[in-house]
């Protein structure tokens, strides 16, 4: 009995043990406590999905942003014009483009002679100082519109871009492309060569930038591939 006794005063709570389970048992008493406890549940598990969602955006948000930067960089790249000559082939500018507003000196020295009259140059020419013929590239991604061969101009290709302009390429030794075929910047066309109008200049390219037919300078877009 005595046993019995001590066993049970032992399992007894103590009288702090008594307090804590009596507030329990009035709160679990009162109607409002379970809803509560199961709002503050719900809310619990709303907000760490919210928190788990927003994490995972920002993980998306961060990597689309990537893509985009990516993607950006590529589209640039291939909408800044290439120069129409590649670097090994050592071909330099020979003849600036006719500009107006010039000094006289460089108005003069953008004048071709052909046929006894003065012509203004069009466009900017390149060659090697040595003379030797070297290849010729697209400047920009495009389609090419026309080849012909000029009786003046030598032969020459006309390929139109999606920014709205054409680039042509006149006074070709060989020609690689055909009308319609979808070139990439970089991509050979041709050979320089020679033709009537700038004879003296011997084998060369004559580069132009057109935009709604109207001529434009070159360089203000060449410069761009040199940034």
């Amino acid at each position: 009995m005595k046993h019995e006794q001590e066993n049970a005063k032992n399992q007894a709570p103590s009288f702090a043990q008594a307090k804590r389970r009596l507030r329990w048992k009035r709160l679990f008493a009162r109607k409002w406590f379970l809803p509560a406890v199961y709002l503050s549940i719900v809310a619990l598990i709303v907000a760490v999905t919210w928190w788990y969602q927003g994490y995972q955006m920002r993980d998306v948000h961060k990597h689309q942003s990537t893509m985009d930067t990516l993607l950006h960089e590529e589209e640039t790249d291939r909408d800044i014009m290439g120069m129409p000559v590649m670097t090994s082939s050592m071909a330099v500018k020979t003849k600036d483009f006719y500009q107006e507003q010039a000094s006289k000196q460089d108005r003069e020295s953008a004048l071709v002679k052909y046929a006894n009259t003065f012509w203004p140059h069009s466009g900017i020419d390149f060659a090697r100082k040595d003379g030797e013929v070297f290849t010729v590239i697209a400047a920009l991604d495009g389609v090419v519109r026309r080849v012909e061969d000029n009786p003046v101009v030598g032969k020459q290709i006309e390929i139109e871009h999606d920014n709205g302009m054409v680039t042509v390429y006149q006074s070709l030794g060989e020609v690689s492309v055909k009308a319609g075929q979808v070139i990439k910047k970089g991509d050979q066309i041709g050979t320089a060569g020679q033709n009537q109008f700038e004879k003296e200049n011997g084998n060369h390219i004559h580069f132009e930038v057109l935009k709604e037919k109207k001529h434009l300078n070159p360089e203000q877009y060449l410069s761009q591939a040199s940034k």
